[in-house]
């Protein structure tokens, strides 16, 4: 298990060569990146299948924890470790320049270690990592409007990472640790407090930059809209997807506390309300979409708030859908150019992108029997089984949420598919979209197929998730005190 490492090391150390590489050979440059995260996507595989439904400990370096950095295997773990590979292979920025692969392998490499450590402290590096190749995938666009969108991304991710520095400074002082497995023995005592739960707040609210949580998520719209479409597709599928894995470990493992799950429902209702309605008054597809992510990325945030294997189950679910059907409407918006009124007839000219884009509509609204259906029914069924006016309003929120989102995406496609319109612009590298977003489609029409094994495999990862006995034994397996 300790070649899991490799998945984090190699990624880094091909950000190094990639420029050299492609000094000398601009195609070998090219084609390095793709080659070391296939490499990556075969290990992570071949270790996910030896270890089946186990968890295992890694101490890198040979130090134990707490004292040396902890990788944590599990079955939730190693899911989103594959994705990170698989979804920057799939959204590789093949028309881009040596710096932009190097920063992308820099990307993959710190999101397999925020899907992997099992302590605070490295959670913290491998998470500003990713916000410096994010912000510098961002800032490679020379357009102004691009580089207005990335120094309010750098601002907003300074403060966040502020916060989430300060929160962890108040976890430390009153545990003297950072190992999630000790925080889950230290945590009941000594965060059974207001600074504990002060100190999920900040966490929630700094890591919450990247999640598109409520209120730090106005970066999203100007992000999106001006960054290229792999890179948005990255950002709104992969990266916001890391950031909330994190903060489901926090949840699940420290701050197993009521006030800390309704604070995280309280930010996702307002989250969905807001998201929704700025997508719903937006006259850009890509702002549409973008603030569409933001109200998705609410729902996440509630499902995850439900207690147990339930709200594991349904936070997966939808998590997981986004991450599929966002990066794919992102690469076909892109396929247009232009606001919304300006695409009147497009799909009629290009039926293969606008069959795409209905489905993914379709099933991001929930029409069964596409996943998006059955995401939102776990979330919504969960919610209404429990006590409480709270989660009642989360229900009637997500239920109204839904009718605005199928009222502005139906209006889209009345635009694509409607007579009249001049020819749309192609953009760049539009049949190379094209073919991504016709794969992910693929995807999700076999997510119909197999929704009943893809069901059990979700109620797995969500039973071993909360096994928090199991978790401590695989990470600290000298006696308990």
């Amino acid at each position: 298990m300790n070649a899991v490492v490799l998945a984090v090391a190699l990624p880094l150390l091909g950000a190094f060569l990639t420029p050299s590489l492609a000094r000398l050979s601009l195609p070998l440059g090219r084609l390095f990146g793709p080659g070391l995260l296939a490499f990556c996507l075969w290990l992570l595989w071949g270790i996910a299948r030896a270890l089946g439904d186990a968890t295992a400990g890694v101490a890198l370096g040979g130090f134990a924890p707490p004292l040396g950095i902890a990788f944590h295997l599990d079955r939730l773990a190693l899911l989103f470790a594959l994705a990170v590979p698989a979804m920057v292979l799939a959204l590789w920025p093949w028309g881009g320049r040596p710096r932009e692969w190097s920063l992308t392998l820099v990307l993959a490499a710190a999101a397999t270690g925020l899907a992997l450590s099992g302590d605070l402290f490295n959670l913290y590096v491998f998470y500003e990592l990713l916000a410096v190749a994010s912000y510098g995938l961002i800032a490679a666009n020379q357009r102004p409007a691009a580089q207005a969108a990335a120094l309010r991304y750098l601002l907003l991710s300074a403060a966040g990472s502020a916060l989430a520095l300060l929160g962890i400074a108040l976890v430390y002082t009153q545990t003297g640790t950072l190992n999630l497995a000790q925080l889950a023995l230290l945590a009941p005592v000594s965060l059974d407090g207001p600074l504990g739960l002060a100190a999920f707040a900040l966490l929630l609210l700094g890591i919450g930059v990247k999640a598109e949580a409520f209120p730090v998520n106005t970066w999203v719209p100007e992000v999106y809209a001006t960054a290229p479409s792999r890179l948005a597709g990255l950002l709104a599928g992969l990266v916001s997807k890391l950031a909330v894995l994190v903060i489901v470990r926090l949840l699940l493992v420290v701050f197993q506390r009521p006030e800390a799950t309704q604070l995280m429902l309280v930010l996702g209702v307002l989250g969905i309300a807001w998201g929704e309605l700025a997508a719903w008054r937006a006259r850009d597809l890509s702002r549409q979409l973008a603030w569409s992510s933001v109200g998705q990325l609410g729902i996440v945030f509630v499902a995850f708030s439900l207690p147990g294997e339930t709200g594991v189950l349904a936070g997966l679910a939808v998590a997981l859908h986004h991450l599929l059907v966002k990066p794919a409407l992102f690469l076909l918006a892109r396929h247009w150019n232009g606001a919304l009124e300006g695409l009147r007839g497009a799909a009629r000219r290009a039926p293969l992108a606008g069959a795409l884009f209905a489905l993914f509509a379709l099933s991001l609204v929930g029409v069964p029997p596409l996943p998006g259906f059955w995401a939102k029914f776990v979330t919504l069924s969960g919610l209404f089984a429990q006590p409480g006016p709270l989660c009642s309003l989360a229900a009637v929120v997500i239920l109204t949420a839904t009718l605005v989102e199928a009222a502005y995406l139906f209006r889209t496609l009345t635009l694509l598919f409607g007579p009249g319109g001049e020819e749309p612009r192609m953009a760049p590298h539009g049949a190379l979209d094209l073919g991504t977003a016709t794969a992910f489609a693929g995807l999700l029409l076999a997510g119909v197929i197999w929704l009943q094994p893809l069901t059990g495999d979700l109620h797995g990862i969500a039973r071993q998730a909360v096994d928090m006995d199991t978790y401590v034994d695989t990470d600290l397996p000298t006696p308990r005190p």
